[in-house]
């Protein structure tokens, strides 16, 4: 999924254009990705990904977005799903 936040118009995701309603609505563990638009590749600080791993996906977009060009930057959301086990460890 892919959110871009202008000033909160709007998200877009892997099926369309998504609300910022139903992005804020997301529950669960998310991994919010800053990516630079120009390249498509992640932003990456001393070689490594910028990640942020949160359960408000919108807050830590608008944070990562705060005072960057929109038209350079946009942030990717994975969501984290949980690992069903059908055994039970001791």
């Amino acid at each position: 999924m892919t959110a871009t936040i202008p000033f909160g118009a709007q998200a877009l995701g892997q099926i369309g254009v998504m609300p910022m309603q139903t992005l804020g609505a997301l529950s669960g563990l998310c991994a919010v990705h800053l990516i630079d638009r120009r390249t498509g590749a992640a932003h990456r600080i001393n070689g490594r990904a910028l990640t942020v791993f949160t359960r408000s996906p919108a807050e830590a977009t608008a944070e990562l977005l705060a005072g960057r060009d929109p038209a350079h930057w946009e942030t990717r959301i994975d969501r984290i799903e949980p690992s069903h086990r059908s055994e039970r460890h001791p």
